[in-house]
């Protein structure tokens, strides 16, 4: 080229160097993202860090891997890809197993790729932009929808009806009347292994 420039590298000065990760508008506009808990939307994070030129369906989310990225609780881990499966960002393509078989992801916004090693049927049963299809079902609002101060919670009979007695009367005491003292405070009489 005569002005020297490669058109198929271009730099971009307005921004940092480096790698970048590229969300679709449609996976951070859809429902489902709506209903995602920040660690899930954290981890999504992770997955598109990961993904490169032909490696979806061969990312990574063990507890060993994201100790060095900073996660530190397997349980949030754990709930957080639960909540990306079922939300359908991402798609298990080879199940992990003891000692140190990690399971591998794919995301769903992307096409998965030929890669070898994913468990049987996991090329068959992957569907492109699955989250488009899951419902959104967190709960929004804990309020009832007949708003506040609607309903009274009491019994049918009125709270004032209800007279809450033994069936056999009242309950007599049981009480040894030679322990208590005749008159005056227990405290003011002298203890019965003390009389001098």
């Amino acid at each position: 080229m005569a002005n020297g420039r490669n058109p198929r590298k271009r730099i971009d000065v307005g921004r940092d160097a480096g790698g970048f990760v590229a969300l679709p508008w449609s996976v951070l506009d859809c429902p489902a993202f709506s209903s995602l808990s920040h660690p899930a939307r954290s981890l999504m994070i992770e997955f598109a860090r990961q993904l490169g030129r032909n490696n979806n369906g061969r990312l990574l989310a063990s507890a060993a891997y994201l100790l060095k990225r900073g996660w530190r609780s397997v349980d949030v881990i754990t709930r957080a890809k639960r909540d990306l499966i079922d939300a359908g960002f991402i798609f298990e393509t080879v199940k992990g197993h003891r000692p140190n078989k990690a399971s591998w992801y794919a995301v769903t916004w992307y096409a998965l790729d030929k890669l070898d090693g994913f468990d049987a049927g996991a090329e068959k049963a992957f569907e492109r932009s699955s989250y488009m299809k899951v419902r959104q079902t967190k709960i929004n609002s804990l309020m009832p929808p007949d708003g506040l101060n609607t309903i009274v919670i009491e019994p049918s009979n009125s709270i004032r009806a209800v007279f809450i007695k033994p069936s056999n009367g009242a309950i007599k005491d049981d009480f040894d009347s030679r322990l208590m003292p005749f008159s005056g405070d227990h405290l003011d009489m002298p203890s019965v292994g003390n009389e001098t």
